[in-house]
């Protein structure tokens, strides 16, 4: 039986990740370097992934 590897839905860059959360760049930026949101920096750009970033967001507005 073959295993499927997981899939990611990876978003790159800060401007982007502002896209995702609805947020302007400069406030992504700075929720990105408090660690308030769930990214990691990776090769000195931010990375996440975007179905972890909408369930944390839905869990925030619960």
């Amino acid at each position: 039986m073959e295993q499927k590897e997981p899939q990611f839905d990876l978003v790159w860059g800060g401007e982007e990740i502002a896209k995702v959360i609805g947020r302007t760049p400069r406030i992504t930026f700075h929720l990105l370097e408090k660690g308030e949101l769930p990214a990691k920096k990776v090769g000195g750009r931010w990375v996440a992934e975007r179905g972890t970033l909408i369930r944390f967001f839905m869990e925030a507005a619960a």
